[in-house]
């Protein structure tokens, strides 16, 4: 029987192009199929959310090999007016915990 913590919310706080950041954030070589799969979205959405967010400065993206690394700029200011006097480095702070 499934429980509350089993059932996805029907909103959360953090956009998809927020989780992407932040799972990127916490493993710089993830592939992207399984950023996918643990924000619930599918692998092309991901991708799509990838290049929004390279496309507007907030991550880059390096081939190293067979795999991505990707790199943030915790520099960047969010979007929104509201929040644009904050860089994202202050939201991955919040959430990801890290020696360096």
């Amino acid at each position: 029987m499934p429980t509350a913590a089993d059932e996805r919310p029907t909103w959360t706080f953090l956009s998809n192009h927020g989780h992407v950041l932040l799972a990127l954030a916490r493993d710089p070589e993830a592939r992207l199929r399984d950023v996918a799969a643990a924000i619930g979205i599918t692998e092309r959405a991901a991708q799509a959310i990838v290049a929004d967010l390279e496309a507007a400065g907030y991550l880059q993206r390096e081939r190293v090999g067979r795999r991505n690394h990707y790199t943030i700029n915790a520099d960047a200011p969010f979007r929104h007016p509201a929040e644009r006097d904050h860089a994202i480095g202050e939201l991955i702070a919040i959430f990801v915990r890290g020696d360096g």
